[in-house]
């Protein structure tokens, strides 16, 4: 998923984008302060199918944003008749609230929130418009009518970057990787651990340092915990934010940075590969389904076969970064084999965690063969109790405290 505590400053300076059917669009500043917190709400066109999506950070953020924006392109272009607007920089909680309450008074039918924060918000205000739908990324909630939970399985791919980012480790005679997470919510430790999982299976020795950065998209913060891993003594950081801050930090240290949500983020000599979404498929999927009355919102999570999850440098069509082109053959061909196996759903986030798996303080979490349950992989057994394992431990090999959790 995805995100906490934005700025409200920023509310206030957003930027509000209404595309046309053909794919024009203008470009509208903030309004003054009104019931949406301060933002201009976009209109609906009559006599169209209304889709509005809110994103927590700049649609062109070269991270998770650009790609949902990008999704919604696509899905503009390949669902008939719509109408598509999205507001930019919208912060979690009582604003967003006020946003999505907002979006669905102006008539729009089906609303995205791109966000984990939006989740509850969400929530309340699918409560009070019972004939529009929205679907939450992230998160782990539904009403099962006109309030679904979307979001797909990066462990996957988290996975194989990891099992990179060992055997660059390895070769570079530096066995220490860094993750540069955000919030401390299930999504951000099941992808930290699914990274660290994979790299044990390239470099046993592997260890892995964590800075916790409380923001989804700040460039100075993201390079400044990008530098303090490497300064640390990291090889190679992982990011779970927004921008490709850590392949620029990489770049000036001489160091690996893998970057993440978006498909153009790894630019730099220095980006050992990119973990990106394909959100337009998915979207249009989504959309249809709504338009039609087929689509039941509830919980859709998608594996690497839909075609949604990528890994740079591997996926058809792509060459392989400089950083991972020279790793020994047999760990490419590691990362090969699964990658076909995910790609024919024959491996997927449940063989992910898959024991047998010890924690960091040499606990079983899994013992050999059993698998996690979506429950366990979405939330901490410490916010519900109906959860048998959770989320809250980290992986043999990760040097890291566990963080201090809050609801």
């Amino acid at each position: 998923m995805k995100k906490q505590m934005m700025n409200l400053a920023l509310l206030a300076m957003a930027l509000v984008l209404v595309l046309s059917a053909c794919g024009g669009g203008t470009a509208a500043t903030a309004a003054p302060a009104d019931n949406s917190g301060g933002l201009q709400i976009p209109e609906v066109q009559e006599g169209k199918y209304n889709v509005a999506m809110v994103l927590i950070g700049p649609h062109d953020d070269g991270g998770w944003s650009q790609a949902h924006y990008e999704g919604l392109l696509y899905l503009e272009k390949n669902v008939p008749n719509v109408h598509v607007a999205y507001i930019e920089n919208v912060p979690e909680g009582a604003d967003s609230e006020q946003v999505f309450r907002s979006l669905a008074r102006k008539g729009f039918k089906l609303i995205f929130g791109t966000s984990f924060g939006y989740m509850d918000p969400m929530e309340t205000v699918a409560g009070e418009f019972p004939d529009s739908t929205f679907i939450h990324i992230s998160g782990y909630k539904t009403n099962g009518k006109n309030f679904g939970n979307l979001f797909g399985a990066m462990e996957d791919m988290k996975y194989l970057a990891g099992m990179l980012a060992g055997s660059r480790a390895k070769v570079d005679g530096n066995p220490k990787l860094g993750y540069m997470a955000t919030f401390p919510i299930p999504e951000e430790l099941r992808l930290g651990n699914a990274f660290m999982l994979g790299a044990r299976q390239t470099c046993p020795e592997c260890t892995m340092d964590v800075r916790w950065i409380n923001t989804w998209h700040d460039p100075v913060a993201e390079k400044e915990g990008a530098a303090s891993l490497f300064d640390a003594g990291a090889q190679v950081v992982l990011t779970g934010a927004d921008t490709p801050a850590v392949a620029d930090v990489a770049q000036e240290k001489g160091k690996w940075g893998i970057t993440y949500d978006y498909v153009g983020s790894c630019k730099v000599e220095r980006c050992l590969t990119t973990i990106y979404w394909n959100w337009g498929p998915i979207y249009t999927k989504v959309a249809n389904g709504v338009a039609d009355g087929t689509y039941v919102p509830g919980f859709d999570y998608f594996d690497a076969d839909s075609g949604s999850l990528g890994l740079f440098g591997f996926m058809e069509g792509q060459t392989m970064t400089s950083g991972t082109a020279d790793l020994p053959a047999a760990d490419i061909q590691l990362v090969k084999d699964t990658l076909a196996k995910m790609l024919s759903g024959e491996f997927t986030r449940f063989d992910v965690f898959k024991g047998p798996i010890s924690d960091n303080k040499g606990n079983v979490v899994l013992a050999d063969g059993v698998s996690l349950e979506q429950l366990d992989l979405d939330q901490f057994k410490e916010w519900n109790p109906d959860v048998k394992i959770g989320m809250y431990w980290w992986a043999e090999g990760v040097t890291a405290e566990l963080p201090s959790l809050s609801q």
